[in-house]
C-alpha cells in the first residue's frame, strides 16, 4: 500500500522525556509528598453529530448540551480545546485557499489563511492549556514533511515549528513537547523541541490517533491491515484502539470488556476508554496500572456521535 496525500501522518519520537518518578520528585527519606487522588471524571466532553449541520457540542451533566459550532461540511478538519470551550476548524472559502477559523459559540473569527485544506485528517491541534492551536501549511509534502504552523489562540505568534513527517489527526501530549499523528503506513512522534520526527516501532497501517499519554510513551491508534480500507479519515463515530509503546513497539493491552470505540489519555495519565452499548455508551477509567477506577455513563444522545474531547 503506497502512502496517500491524506494518508501522511504525523510525528516523531525523537529525544523523549521520561518524567521524574514519585521518589525522585519526593523531598527527603524520612517526609514524602503523598500525591492527592485525582477527581473522578465528571463526564463533561465534546462531541460531533453526524446529523443536519453537522453540530458539535460540549455536554455538561445537569446542563445538557451547549453548542460550540458546526464541522465545515467539506472539510472536516475540526478540534475542540481541551477546556471544551472553543473550537479551531479549516474551511475552504475559494480554492484552494484555506482558512483556519477560531469560535467559542458565539463568535469566531478568522486567524490564519493558506493552510492545508481538503484533507479530512488534517485537523488542528490545541495545545494541552488551550491557549495555542497548530496546524499545516499548504504545502502538503509526503518525503519532506508539511509545515507545522504554532500560534496563540487570539491569531497572534505564529511560528513555524517544524515538518512533521504526518499529519492526520494530530494528539499533542501533557507535557507540551510531543505530537503524534496516523499516516497510511505509520505512526510518527514528533519533537517540537528539536524539531524530530521519529516512526513508532510496531505500526504498519493506521489512519487516526485517538490519543498520547502525558510523556508520549504511548500512543492510542486505530490500526488496520493491509487488506483492510483506509477509510475516509474524517472523525469516526468510534474506532477500535490500539495502545502501542512508542519506545518499543510493544502492543498495551487495554483490560476492558466490550466494543471498545476509542481510548484517551487524561493529563494526569489516567486512560479513558469508551465502550459501545445499546441505549448509551460508557466511559471506563483506568489508571496507569490497567486497575479500573470509575464507570461513567454517556447521554443516550451522544450514542452515535464522535467524541472530541475529553474536558473532565
Amino acid at each position: 500500500m503506497k502512502r496517500t496525500a491524506l494518508g501522511l501522518a504525523v510525528t516523531a519520537i525523537a529525544g523523549l522525556a521520561v518524567l521524574p518518578s514519585a521518589a525522585a520528585a519526593g523531598t527527603t527519606t524520612a517526609t514524602r509528598s503523598v500525591s492527592a487522588a485525582p477527581k473522578p471524571l465528571a463526564g463533561v466532553a465534546v462531541y460531533l453529530s453526524y446529523g443536519k449541520g453537522y453540530p458539535i457540542s460540549r455536554y455538561e451533566p445537569g446542563k445538557g448540551f451547549i453548542k460550540l459550532g458546526s464541522a465545515p461540511d467539506l472539510t472536516f478538519q475540526v478540534a475542540a480545546s481541551p477546556d471544551g470551550t472553543k473550537l479551531a476548524w479549516v474551511t475552504l472559502d475559494r480554492l484552494p485557499k484555506g482558512r483556519l477559523h477560531i469560535g467559542d459559540g458565539s463568535a469566531s473569527k478568522v486567524v490564519a489563511e493558506g493552510v492545508a485544506a481538503n484533507f479530512p485528517c488534517f485537523t488542528p491541534v490545541w495545545s494541552p492549556d488551550s491557549a495555542r492551536v497548530a496546524f499545516f501549511g499548504k504545502h502538503v509534502n509526503a518525503e519532506t514533511g508539511t509545515p507545522l504552523m504554532v500560534m496563540n489562540a487570539d491569531g497572534t505568534g505564529v511560528r513555524k515549528a517544524g515538518a512533521p513527517l504526518g499529519a492526520c489527526h494530530l494528539a499533542w501530549s501533557a507535557d507540551g513537547r510531543h505530537l503524534a499523528g496516523a499516516a497510511g503506513d505509520g505512526v510518527f512522534i514528533f519533537d517540537v523541541k528539536t524539531g524530530r520526527s521519529v516512526r513508532v516501532k510496531g505500526i504498519r497501517y493506521a489512519n487516526h490517533v485517538h490519543s498520547l499519554s502525558p510523556d508520549a510513551r504511548k500512543v492510542v491508534v486505530h490500526t488496520f491491515s493491509v487488506n483492510d480500507p483506509e477509510g475516509d479519515y474524517v472523525w469516526p463515530i468510534g474506532s477500535t484502539p490500539t495502545i502501542v509503546d512508542t519506545a518499543t513497539g510493544r502492543r498495551v493491552p487495554i483490560p476492558v470488556k466490550g466494543t471498545k470505540m476509542g481510548a484517551f489519555y487524561l493529563p494526569d495519565g489516567r486512560l479513558v476508554v469508551r465502550v459501545r452499548g445499546r441505549t448509551h455508551n460508557t466511559l471506563v477509567v483506568l489508571d496507569s496500572a490497567g486497575r479500573e477506577l470509575q464507570r461513567l455513563a454517556e447521554p443516550a444522545k451522544a450514542r452515535n456521535q464522535a467524541l472530541l474531547q475529553i474536558v473532565r
